[in-house]
């Protein structure tokens, strides 16, 4: 990882893994080398590090090194050519309480109530972050020694957490709020600290309906979806709903597992699916469908995934839970740069993860992509990755709960959200992680076509003429 190379080093990039001066860590003490010294720190930098105190210790001096330059690598590449790297050093040393910095970061680390960890998961492109922490070392940055468990269905993975099999989990960004509000399950009040994709679904369906144009189109047809509290289940109703197509009357809507969809599609069980990744791309991979329309075509930047804990978990291993929080959020930003998915599609590939072939995630992962009628498309933004879980989201999850009779009852929708998803706690670290934060905690969202305002949410579950109210 970049964080992880010599920010001293004129010829290493910090935004990229490789060096473009030397061919081995060793070369790198050769006079030959010109950011080679003959000080102590500067021969250590050199090293890559391998445990966690030296790992914490390297963060912390590149994230100082990037705020001085403004995250223009290039300016610090110039600037130590000019200056060299032991004066560099000295100067930073001097100005900024390095030790002090170290010293804290450490502190945190040392203190982790339970490295051991084990976080479930479902094998979809949407659990990237998660995925991708493990065998990419962002948990162990953290300190943490945590392994990642598959599970067949969103009902394993729910009950693995409220029976503490698991530590914490990759959820659906409904999932937390139903299970706090015991909708669908025993009522265990859960946390949500971050978002871990946004977009990254798609309407997909069987070869044969490639006559379809819109909803009206789809009376009759037998969808599934993933889970019942899930943004694809959300999505798929209010696509229909909007298109005069009642999702309890005019058609099936059924839960699988999204391991076992492309099957299902292919034995002609469902007419199709709102589904996560890659089993869209999976399905015109086995031409077994298309791909009719894009999740982000209804609504540009929703939530999809998450990660999530019991609120027990968080506040009876609190440092643990912060270094978790650390290693997702900054591994969803890893995510976010696109110029990391190739690398990243390679780590989340194995049979342990996603057991996809790699053609597919990078399909998917990079928006460059078959769909399945002849083209071949290009949506950079098809699965983007934004840690940051908006109260407002949450709210707007929440009245599709309430329209579809998925929760019973009047409750405060602000506080149901704000109790559930860390929208505060998540801006506070994404800035203390170097990251650029988010402006408030609610904002105006536009689902097709039609804006959202969680200040009027009763009024906007009142003006849908298709509804179980």
């Amino acid at each position: 990882m970049s964080s992880l190379n010599n920010p001293y080093d004129a010829k290493k990039s910090l935004t990229a893994s490789s060096c473009n001066c030397c061919s081995s860590t060793t070369e790198h003490h050769e006079p030959t080398c010109p950011n080679a010294s003959g000080s102590a720190d500067l021969a250590a930098m050199n090293e890559t590090p391998q445990d966690v105190e030296a790992i914490t210790e390297r963060v912390v001096e590149t994230a100082v090194i990037k705020a001085i330059f403004g995250g223009n690598d290039v300016a610090r590449r110039r600037f130590l050519k000019v200056a060299g790297a032991a004066t560099v050093l000295q100067m930073v040393r001097e100005f900024f309480p390095m030790e002090t910095a170290k010293a804290m970061m450490l502190d945190s680390v040392k203190n982790i109530e339970k490295p051991d960890l084990s976080i479930g998961f479902i094998p979809i492109t949407c659990a990237t972050p998660i995925i991708m922490a493990e065998p990419m070392g962002f948990y162990k940055k953290h300190g943490l020694n945590a392994t990642v468990r598959r599970a067949s269905g969103w009902a394993m993975v729910r009950d693995w957490a409220i029976t503490k099999e698991i530590d914490a989990a990759h959820m659906l960004s409904p999932m937390p709020l139903s299970i706090s509000l015991g909708a669908g399950s025993p009522k265990v009040p859960f946390l949500m600290p971050a978002i871990e994709n946004i977009n990254g679904q798609a309407i997909t369906l069987a070869n044969k309906h490639q006559g379809v144009k819109e909803a009206k189109d789809m009376k009759g047809f037998r969808f599934c979806v993933p889970f019942e509290y899930s943004m694809h289940n959300y999505l798929l109703r209010y696509y229909l709903a909007e298109g005069g197509v009642h999702p309890d009357k005019d058609v099936q809507i059924r839960v699988v597992p999204p391991p076992e969809m492309v099957a299902n599609l292919k034995a002609g069980n469902v007419d199709g699916y709102l589904a996560p990744d890659p089993f869209n791309q999976r399905a015109v991979y086995e031409k077994a469908g298309f791909i009719f329309k894009l999740s982000k075509e209804l609504w540009e930047g929703h939530p999809c995934c998450a990660f999530a804990a019991s609120k027990e978990f968080a506040t009876t291993y609190p440092n643990t839970f912060l270094a978790l929080f650390k290693s997702i959020v900054e591994a969803t930003h890893y995510a976010s740069d696109s110029s990391n998915r190739d690398e990243i599609a390679k780590a989340i590939a194995p049979k342990n993860y996603l057991n996809q072939p790699e053609i597919v995630l990078k399909q998917v992962l990079t928006g460059k992509y078959a769909d399945g009628l002849g083209g071949v498309q290009n949506d950079p933004k098809r699965i983007d990755f934004d840690p940051f879980p908006w109260h407002s989201m949450a709210v707007w999850i929440l009245t599709q709960m309430k329209r579809w009779k998925h929760v019973e009852g009047d409750f405060d929708y602000k506080k149901v959200a704000e109790e559930v998803y860390m929208a505060g706690k998540c801006s506070a670290l994404t800035s203390a992680l170097g990251f650029e934060a988010k402006s408030g905690t609610y904002r105006k969202h536009t689902i097709m076509g039609k804006e959202f305002d969680a200040d009027k949410a009763d009024e906007y579950l009142k003006s849908f003429p298709i509804s179980n109210l």
